[in-house]
């Protein structure tokens, strides 16, 4: 990632409209070669290249750049993100900041970790003044606009990062309220389940409901865990369901 990170750096347009870069299938490419020498039996779920073990029950499900467009543009907020899936249960993430150096952790039943030390979500009891990050495009699957207008009422703090994965660890880390997710992508999931729950909050699908994690998921919100249920409430009531 740092290696290709400059500014005015080449860029392509996938399908969808969105860019892809250099870095990007490097990355992934790197990382399918890794796991085909050392686990020759797992499946590989990435967000430009995958490789499936048919009848595998292991799935590694990585975002090589969670955040292409800012980092296209040259903003270093994006980040690596890498988690092993059991049978849709996540076992194992990691997501690593170059740019910070900030390498977070977890494994299921283990705790949460940045660069090897314990971190813990906030103990914040209301939405007031949350710092709450969000994520808004035109093709996603959940139109999010009702419930950030609802949630305006509380002097919410709000931020888009157009890199899921990093605001989502920092709940792990106590900064973030929540977080939400309204795409249908795994790969940006999957390692912030098992980071933020180990480190005490709550990962669900945009409604409440638990999900597998090496398919296409129902959105994601996560929280402390304390205002879970109240943001489940809230996103049952204002998100709208796109056609």
């Amino acid at each position: 990632m740092k290696e290709y990170f400059v500014v005015g750096m080449a860029r392509q347009e996938k399908k969808d409209t969105s860019p892809v870069t250099e870095a990007d299938l490097k990355i992934n490419s790197l990382l399918i070669k890794e796991v085909v020498k050392l686990f020759p039996s797992h499946s590989v779920l990435g967000e430009e290249e995958s490789n499936v073990v048919k009848g595998s029950e292991y799935v590694w499900v990585c975002d090589p750049v969670d955040g292409t467009i800012p980092y296209s543009l040259g903003l270093p907020i994006s980040v690596f993100s890498l988690a092993l899936v059991k049978n849709g249960e996540v076992l194992l993430g990691v997501t690593y900041d170059p740019f910070c150096d900030r390498l977070y952790s977890a494994e299921k039943g283990k705790g949460a970790y940045l660069n090897e030390k314990k971190i813990h979500v906030s103990n914040s009891t209301t939405l007031e003044k949350a710092k709450i990050e969000y994520e808004m495009w035109n093709k996603s699957k959940y139109d999010l606009q009702p419930l950030v207008n609802e949630l305006k009422k509380y002097n919410t703090f709000f931020m888009q990062f157009s890199s899921y994965v990093n605001p989502s660890v920092l709940v792990a880390a106590g900064e973030f309220t929540a977080t939400i997710f309204p795409h249908t992508t795994p790969h940006d999931a999957a390692a912030v389940k098992i980071i933020v729950e180990e480190a005490g909050g709550k990962v669900t699908d945009i409604f409440g409901n638990e999900q597998r994690y090496d398919q296409p998921i129902n959105g994601l919100l996560v929280s402390n865990g304390i205002l879970h249920d109240q943001l489940v409430a809230l996103a049952k009531q204002f998100v709208v369901i796109q056609k």
